[in-house]
Order: C-alpha cells, then structure tokens, then sequence
C-alpha cells in the first residue's frame, strides 16, 4: 500500500515536472517557429517563384531557379570565397588566439592591460570597422598609400587590387576576431585545475611540456568549438566584407551572401535571391555536420 502511494507521487511529481518544462520552453518553442523555422520554409518556398519582392505577384516556377543555381558561376565563385576566408580564418585566427590566450594566461594579473587592448577590435561593431578600414586602406589618401608617397612610392591600392583584395578583408576579418577566440581559450584556461600544473612541476615539466602535455588536451574540446564557430561564421560572412568592397572589384570578394543580397535588394529578383539563401543553408548546414562529426570524432580518438 506504501508502495502504490510512494509509485503515485513519484508519478504525479514528474508530471508537473514535464508540465513546468512545457510552459518554461513554450516561449522559447514560439520564438524558433516565427523567427528561424517559418523564415527557412517560406525562403525555400519563395524559391520556386520568380518575384520581384515588391508586389503580391508570385508565379511558380517549379525547379528553374535551382537549375540556373547549379549552373550560376558566379554563385560557385563566391562559395570559393568563403571558403577561403574558412581556410585562411582556421590558420590564422586559431593558433594567434591560442598564442594570446597563453600569454594571458602565462602574465595572469600583468597581462590585464593587454587583455582589454587586444579585446577592444571584437567591440567595434562591424560595420564600423568596415568604414574603418576602407578609408584607412584607400588608394588615394589612406593611411599606407600615404605613407608610401611620403618615401616617393606609389597609391598602394589593397581593397582596389582583384588579386590581393580578398586577402585583405580577410587580414581584417582575422584582426576583428582572434580577441573572441582568444577570450574564449582563456575562460578555458581557467578550469584547468592549478593540482595538475603542480604535478607537472614536481615532475620537472618545463612550460613548453606544460603547454603541449597539460593545457593543450583539455583545452582540445574548446578548441574543437572555437574551429566550428570560425567555419560557420566564414560561411555566412556578410556586413563587413560587404561595407569594405561591395563584393568587388568585380567578384574577387563576392561571398554568398552578398550575391545574395545583390540580387534580392538591388536586382528585385527575390526569388533567385531566396534560392541563393536556401542553396547557403544547404551548403553551410552540410559542412557544419561534417566538420563537428569529423572533429569530434578526432577529439574522441
């Protein structure tokens, strides 16, 4: 008899346990279905239209917008771009972000000044630092083309030049977003416990093998999350690439994105534009899965 009434609240517990969930997660539940879920649909759906965007005229056009997709070189082309902004981001930003982050955490209270200095780039809103930089970078009366005529050089032209343009907004995107890592493998460096660098020290450990041996594989995880990040932002890049050049000179810095945004805004082909938009979710959902599966795997290993 106990029994059957401990079995009754016990049961009656957990349903107000799972009734409490469901109004806590309700909000959230809604928020997901308005602002990411119903805008995923309604673009893959707007994507089988031709629409100008601007009048409630919408023709089905079945598969024509994803068949010119596949044949769009332009589209391809930008996908190279951020590709190459992913690449080049994961080889720059990862190792100066974790050099910083040691360096920090190596100084503890004397490196404070050098923490909020190296943060202050992540802080300045990007569009910001776009208008920044364009002017700083420009061929005429920039900061370096003026440096350079000062010593009798030529305009030193980086945004202007197709063939180093993209290597430049990468040079920024990489300064803007190294602080983020870096306090990131920071806050990481703090839960590694003090006993295990003590250990370490009673064995002799020198700070390189403390580096190698103790900090970088508990960190590997953090590590692992900060690299998935960086992939999926390089993918999705936008407002300051497209602030600095417009995607130009010509293509050299065109990202989906702002292919996307081109043909949306400023050709009124909204529906090529959603289907771009669908066809970066596409993309970006497929390298996200096998990215976070490959590393993880290899941090199980």
């Amino acid at each position: 008899m106990a029994g059957s009434k401990m079995v009754s609240l016990r049961s009656a517990r957990q349903h107000s346990i799972r009734i409490a969930a469901a109004v806590f997660l309700l909000p959230a539940l809604l928020f997901l279905i308005v602002y990411v879920a119903y805008p995923i649909v309604e673009s893959f759906i707007t994507s089988t239209m031709a629409w100008n965007g601007m009048g409630r005229k919408r023709v089905f056009t079945g598969a024509e917008n994803w068949i010119n997709l596949a044949k769009d070189i332009n589209f391809w082309r930008a996908f190279g771009n951020n590709v190459k902004i992913m690449f080049l981001s994961l080889v720059f930003q990862v190792p100066f972000a974790m050099a910083l982050a040691t360096f920090l955490d190596v100084t503890e209270r004397r490196g404070a000044v050098f923490k909020v200095v190296w943060f202050i780039p992540y802080l300045i809103s990007s569009v910001a630092i776009g208008v920044l930089f364009k002017y700083t970078l420009d061929a005429n009366y920039g900061v370096i083309a003026s440096i350079s005529k000062l010593f009798g050089g030529g305009g030193v032209d980086l945004l202007g030049n197709p063939r180093i343009a993209l290597y430049t907004v990468i040079g920024v995107v990489c300064w803007q977003y190294i602080p983020f890592y870096m306090v990131l493998y920071l806050a990481a460096y703090g839960t590694i416990p003090v006993e295990l660098y003590e250990a370490a020290s009673i064995d002799g450990a020198t700070r390189s093998q403390y580096f190698w041996r103790v900090s970088l594989p508990l960190l590997r995880p953090t590590i692992v999350s900060g690299m998935t990040l960086s992939i999926i932002g390089s993918l999705k890049y936008f407002d300051l690439i497209f602030v600095m050049t417009g995607g130009g000179p010509g293509v050299s810095t065109e990202l989906m994105a702002t292919y996307m945004y081109k043909l949306s805004f400023v050709r009124y082909n909204m529906g090529y534009g959603a289907t771009v938009a669908s066809g970066m979710f596409i993309l970006i959902t497929l390298v996200a899965l096998i990215v976070i599966s490959t590393l993880n795997r290899k941090t199980e290993l």
